[in-house]
């Protein structure tokens, strides 16, 4: 419990210090923002500074800081460490330059941003890349909650279907009437639970492996876990410690800002209340599945479920048998008891449902930038939308036909948004080099990044699986690659 408190305090110590001095190397101003300057009541509109940061965190968070948190502490206290080093250091500051230079570029997207600092060819494939992954997470984000709410009420087409027209509904309509109204109400909640189980983790004040008490691959030696510590939970871990999908999700909010000087609270600060969610479910995992919690909150029955098929040929591991969603049920139900559920309900299933709709959203801002069309009369945007729908259907309807395909899928792009994340940090760096600004604020993360997605290309079965002795050597050779590039690139401007 002492690495948990240590490090909710580093959280906001690093906002207050580190976040400054990100401040003060872009150096905010009074210019006029995009939402007044390029104003068109759909998705260039002024919103109130408290609304927009609660859209900003629900749109970067999602389930991500409590699925990839409770999956991350499975390697052990480690994952203390990423998360508050790498949401202060790496995260917070991609989420705040890249937010702040689509701020000043009349909030384009990632694409866009791309293009202007590492060139065309840049950006015709992000285009592509980040299209793909939008499409990806908001269909993704359609049948896994109809699931969970047609074991509630209703059958699981009539969830698939409505879900659907809601993600219609936040693409289509002005970001001031669904995103802006409900958004903030599940941000709410969802802070509401994590303080809640902050103050029962503080009250049981459990016995839990601390940071000092090893750093190594905890879950390997004590759950059964196969992977490799690095780059494994660098990956698992994105949302709450550094994630590339936030920079395609802050465009969206840089066009509803008053005032470049609210940027910090904005993108730095939804980062950093990320991270502490990341913290609370760490915590949580960590007690659940080494310190033998889940004796504790599981009911006789599910214990006696999980003894039961210990002994069969297809026996689950205790992280098989209870995945991420399962330890949030059980957490939620038996801690805080009815309003508890009422919360993992809104966690599990509402969460995914709005980050799906700012996916398909940010897909379509995404294709009118790349294809330089307007976006003012809802016949414009309706026609840009319908390809982006049709493709999210047929995702759907594979999904649907092959569950477990997708899970395979899934795995991409959670590579995928950290791959985004080493581009964007690059984007910033070489922004920030030619404006003669200290660059190492961003280029150290876009090293350690880089090394992360391509030791995880190199080494992760689900890619190319080679030897993980040799996929450290290139990963190591393509990120030196990448370094020595950008100090020539630098030299020669």
């Amino acid at each position: 419990m002492i690495s948990f408190l240590l490090s909710i305090v580093a959280l906001l110590v690093g906002y207050m210090v580190y976040g400054r001095v990100a401040e003060r190397v872009f150096g905010p101003d009074d210019r006029e923002t995009p939402a007044i300057r390029k104003a068109d009541k759909v998705d260039y509109i002024v919103l109130p500074s408290w609304r927009v940061f609660m859209i900003q965190f629900l749109n970067i968070a999602g389930t991500g800081p409590i699925f990839g948190a409770i999956m991350g502490m499975w390697f052990g206290p480690t994952a203390y460490l990423w998360i508050v080093l790498g949401c202060i250091f790496g995260g917070a500051v991609h989420d705040y330059i890249s937010g702040m230079l689509s701020l000043r570029h009349d909030g384009c997207g990632l694409p866009e941003l791309t293009g202007r600092y590492l060139g065309s060819t840049a950006r015709s494939i992000l285009v592509v890349f980040t299209m793909m992954m939008m499409v990806l997470v908001g269909a993704f984000f359609v049948y896994s909650p109809a699931i969970i709410l047609s074991g509630i009420w209703g059958e699981k087409m009539m969830w698939v279907v409505i879900i659907f027209l809601y993600y219609v509904a936040t693409t289509m309509m002005p970001v001031d009437k669904i995103i802006g109204k409900v958004y903030p109400l599940f941000a709410l909640s969802m802070l509401f639970m994590v303080v809640a189980l902050g103050i029962v983790l503080c009250i049981k004040h459990p016995a839990l492996p601390e940071v000092w008490h090893g750093l190594g691959n905890w879950g390997a030696e004590r759950l059964g876990l196969k992977q490799h510590l690095f780059p494994g939970l660098f990956v698992t871990i994105a949302c709450g410690a550094v994630s590339g999908f936030h920079a395609t999700q802050s465009p969206m909010m840089a066009r509803c800002m008053k005032s470049e000087r609210q940027g910090r609270p904005i993108f730095y600060g939804a980062m950093i209340t990320e991270g502490v969610v990341a913290l609370v479910w760490a915590t949580i995992s960590s007690y659940f599945f080494f310190a033998d919690g889940w004796k504790d909150v599981c009911s006789p029955a599910e214990l006696a479920a999980f003894d039961a098929q210990l002994g069969s040929d297809g026996a689950r591991s205790l992280i098989q048998y209870f995945d991420a969603p399962t330890v949030v049920n059980i957490i939620c139900h038996s801690w805080l008891g009815i309003a508890g559920s009422i919360l993992a309900l809104l966690g599990v299933v509402a969460a995914p449902i709005t980050t799906g709709g700012s996916s398909f959203r940010s897909a379509r801002l995404i294709l009118s930038e790349a294809m330089n069309l307007k976006q003012t009369s809802a016949r414009s945007r309706l026609m840009l939308s319908l390809p982006v729908f049709a493709v999210g259907i047929a995702l759907l309807a594979w999904q649907i036909q092959n569950p477990s395909g997708f899970g395979t899928v899934w795995q991409y792009v959670a590579w995928g948004t950290q791959v985004m994340a080493a581009l964007t940090l690059w984007v910033c760096t070489v922004y920030l080099t030619r404006e003669h600004k200290c660059y190492w604020l961003t280029l150290l993360p876009a090293v350690f990044m880089t090394m992360v997605v391509a030791a995880f290309f190199f080494a992760s079965p689900t890619i190319l699986g080679l030897d993980y002795t040799l996929s450290i050597v290139l990963a190591a050779v393509i990120t030196l690659s990448a370094l020595t590039r950008y100090i020539f690139a630098r030299r020669s401007a």
